[in-house]
């Protein structure tokens, strides 16, 4: 009868045995994974922040000849501008002129379909 407890008393610390194995082997698993999780966290974020700069390097291109395009029709358009201003002031004074020359002007005339009625 010992040597049956005493293979029953076996066989439960080899049970123990292996199930402290299976343990130890699932937290090495989970201690692999959280790992590599935070490994491939670290290349993501690594590879968005290349993909940021790109982005922001492509843009600051883009952007920074739109904003010389802006600059030239700012510039075009005050120029325009300032030569408007000058063909006003040059031509305000003669169409004044001619425009009260024609209102002022007035020649009483017989239209000529009036018929005098006699």
């Amino acid at each position: 009868m010992t040597s049956q407890s005493q293979g029953i008393h076996q066989l439960l610390q080899a049970e123990k045995r292996a199930k402290d194995k299976l343990e130890e082997a699932k937290k090495r698993k989970e201690k692999r994974l959280k790992q590599a999780k935070e490994e491939a966290m670290a290349e993501i974020d690594q590879y968005r922040m290349q993909r940021d700069k790109e982005f922001r390097l492509k843009q600051s291109k883009i952007m920074g000849s739109q904003s010389n395009v802006s600059e030239e029709i700012e510039e075009q358009t005050l120029g325009k501008i300032k030569e408007l201003n000058g063909s006003y002031n040059k031509y305000m004074e003669s169409v004044l002129k001619q425009l009260l020359n024609i209102v002022c002007d007035v020649n009483p005339e017989i239209h000529v379909n009036y018929r005098a009625t006699n």
